[in-house]
């Protein structure tokens, strides 16, 4: 009876495993886990209603498993979610994934999955993704986190084989993540009053990347 009981109990957790990880996710997870580096020059520009701010230019350094530097001499305060190129933050904890059908954008056809962190230490408690199966790569996904709101990150690439997108764009809550307005650069026109004010606001922040030295996990026989 002992071993029907844990024959059973191994069976469903080989089932539930299996099928609780989507395998277009899992691919692009293992896609996004081989670059070890790379440098980018970053322009930025962005469309808050009461905020003027000219374009502005960075430079970023990412190393895996680090947190991503950011070089510039007048920047804006950004979300770092927009700036999570590699998606660390969808996959640094374990996860399980919610097949919710297809979703149809600009022409195509795009799987959505959502992604549910399994561990508590998790920023976030559940994200929605548009998955390119073809391609292997998101290209959107809304992040619910647990302390700055949501966040809808778009993505878009300049290549079909590329696995950094290119083109970001990040909405977010602005209150959620509350700027300091010495933050906003010292060239930024800002209405104190809407600004100060208790209504709903959002803004949205894009971004476009120029990579170099990028470098990958070497592959082991």
């Amino acid at each position: 009876m002992m071993r029907q009981i844990l024959f059973i109990y191994l069976t469903s957790v080989c089932f539930l495993n299996g099928q609780n990880i989507d395998e277009n996710v899992l691919r692009i997870q293992q896609r996004m886990e081989t670059i070890q580096t790379f440098t980018a020059n970053v322009t930025l520009d962005v469309d808050i209603s009461f905020v003027n701010i000219p374009e502005k230019e960075a430079r970023i350094e990412y190393i895996k498993d680090q947190e991503t530097k950011v070089f510039s001499e007048d920047f804006i305060l950004i979300p770092k979610k927009g700036l999570d190129v590699s998606m660390h933050q969808l996959f640094k904890n374990p996860f399980i994934t919610v097949d919710r059908g297809e979703e149809l954008r600009n022409g195509y056809t795009y799987k959505m999955v959502n992604i549910i962190p399994t561990d508590k230490k998790a920023d976030f408690s559940i994200a929605t993704a548009l998955v390119d199966t073809i391609r292997h790569r998101i290209v959107e996904y809304e992040i619910n986190t647990k302390k700055d709101g949501t966040y809808i990150v778009k993505m878009s690439y300049d290549k079909d084989t590329a696995i950094l997108p290119d083109n970001l764009e990040v909405e977010f809550e602005i209150e959620r993540i509350r700027i300091p307005l010495k933050y906003m650069g010292k060239d930024a026109q800002v209405d104190k009053s809407t600004y100060k004010s208790n209504a709903p606001k959002t803004g949205i922040i894009y971004l476009n990347f120029n990579y170099s030295n990028i470098t990958y996990q070497k592959k082991t026989n």
